[in-house]
This record gives C-alpha cells, structure tokens and sequence, in this order.
C-alpha cells in the first residue's frame, strides 16, 4: 500500500465511510488478497481492520501494518479478545489519514450492531 491520498471530507460525512475496502474476505488465516508486503512508509496511513474470529464474532481494531497486526493476534500477542477468541481472517481494512481518525472510526464501527458492522464491509 502506498502513500495515503486523501481528500477533504464533506461537513458530516461519515466516520466510517472515508476510504475505500481494501481487503476482501478470504479463506483463512493465510489467505488474505488485500495484504501487502510493503513495509509502514514516514506518513504512514492508520487503518481500521475488521476480523472474523473462529466464534463467529467480530473484532474491530487499527493499525499501521495490518498484516503484523493480524499475525500478533494469531500468535496470542494482540488484544485480550483475540488471545480468548482467535482471528480466522482479515474481512476488510479502510485506510485513514491519521491516528486520530481511524480511532474514532473504530469507536463508532464497534457501537453498532453486527448487521450494521455486516454493511461496512458491502459499502464502496
């Protein structure tokens, strides 16, 4: 993944919604088609990642480096949830600006309720 390129966003856009999908669903664990191998450049981007644990659950969280992320959950390093709940793969990442803006952006993805969390992921 490259440099972030971001617009101006509209007076009350979503927080949600500012980027685009950048990984699909996959099969497991290894098999995720949006990842990539670049490493973090100087202005990296933060993304909010969304995951399917072996539950059925959903885990929501953000990061510089997805993929090394992904691979701490799986290794029983990341979040509590995830050590109890293991990921099975990554079913999408958006790309923000900031820190900042994707903390908030997860804040509100993790208040919804599934069906809505369910929509993020059809959503453009």
């Amino acid at each position: 993944m490259g440099a972030c390129a971001f617009g101006g966003r509209q007076r009350g856009a979503s927080l949600l919604h500012p980027g685009r999908i950048l990984a699909a669903s996959g099969t497991g664990p290894g098999d995720n088609p949006g990842m990539s191998a670049e490493p973090p450049t100087a202005s990296a981007c933060w993304y909010l990642y969304l995951l399917e644990c072996r539950n059925g659950s959903f885990y929501a969280g953000i990061s510089t480096d997805v993929a090394a992320r992904f691979q701490a959950h799986l290794a029983g390093k990341g979040a509590r949830y995830t050590r109890a709940n293991p990921p099975v793969k990554v079913l999408a990442m958006r790309a923000y600006p900031d820190r900042a803006a994707a903390s908030k952006a997860e804040w509100a993805l993790k208040r919804q309720p599934r069906a809505r969390k369910l929509a993020w992921l059809q959503a453009p």
